[in-house]
């Protein structure tokens, strides 16, 4: 069998218990997520408006940095079954390419008459700079989980024929 993911339940989770996951931003990345989204701001794919903007450079949807939360959440703390409820964000630093992202999720607080864990979350550049910080609440699985990691198709990326 491959790879398994597997949940904590709301009664195994401790305040202060945190999982992390490591992702380097990629062009391809920018490009599957303005295709996946439709989010085609020229900050994101326009190389040549990019330059005249404020960061002087392509950077990232924020959304990208905050479905890396969503990954953890939903595949490592509390993991499979966890119900996103509610997120806040700040967005302080923007993510070029080639930049490592760390990302964390730290359980906060738990509310054990909804099963609800708040957890803090960080995404954090190689720089050690913070570039989106907040919380998110989740309704935590009362019953264990533990299922294969499901496994993703390859996707190719092909630029639009000039001709056509």
């Amino acid at each position: 069998m491959g790879a398994l993911i597997e949940n904590r339940t709301f009664d195994e989770l401790g305040l202060g218990e945190s999982a992390v996951l490591e992702r380097t931003l990629s062009w391809e990345d920018i490009e599957l997520f303005a295709v996946v989204s439709g989010d085609v701001n020229p900050a994101h794919v326009d190389a040549e408006y990019a330059r005249s903007d404020v960061f002087h450079a392509i950077v990232a949807h924020g959304m990208w940095g905050a479905s890396l939360i969503s990954t953890l959440l939903g595949t490592r703390l509390p993991g499979p079954g966890s119900i996103y409820l509610a997120q806040t964000l700040r967005f302080r630093h923007p993510v070029t390419i080639g930049d490592t992202i760390t990302v964390s999720v730290t359980v906060a607080s738990k509310e054990p008459e909804r099963h609800q864990v708040v957890l803090d979350c960080r995404c954090v550049n190689q720089r050690g700079e913070t570039v989106i910080d907040g919380s998110a609440t989740v309704l935590a699985p009362t019953e264990k989980v533990r299922r294969p990691r499901f496994p993703l198709p390859e996707v190719s990326l092909r630029e639009h024929d000039a001709a056509t």
